[in-house]
């Protein structure tokens, strides 16, 4: 059984990123491990896996464009089955 569900992914395309405070305020705020978050000023990729993906893309959204969105229900690839 997989503490966290949903790989989460995704890019940010905004102005004044900060990798950094976009890393803590996810850590802060939404349970979940594997954070993956790089990039630079105006482009940040953004892997995690959590059981509230939703939570992370509106906050994500709130720092600017969010795209190549991919959320993969990790307990259904355990399984066999298609994420």
């Amino acid at each position: 059984m997989l503490e966290y569900r949903y790989d989460t992914q995704l890019l940010i395309e905004g102005e004044n990123l900060d990798e950094e405070a976009i890393n803590d305020y996810i850590i802060g705020h939404f349970e979940g491990d594997s954070l993956l978050a790089v990039g630079d000023e105006d482009l940040v990729k953004i892997h995690y896996h959590t059981n509230t993906p939703w939570k992370v893309l509106e906050y994500c959204a709130s720092l600017g464009e969010i795209f190549d969105i991919v959320i993969e229900d990790m307990s259904r690839q355990a399984r066999g089955l298609q994420g």
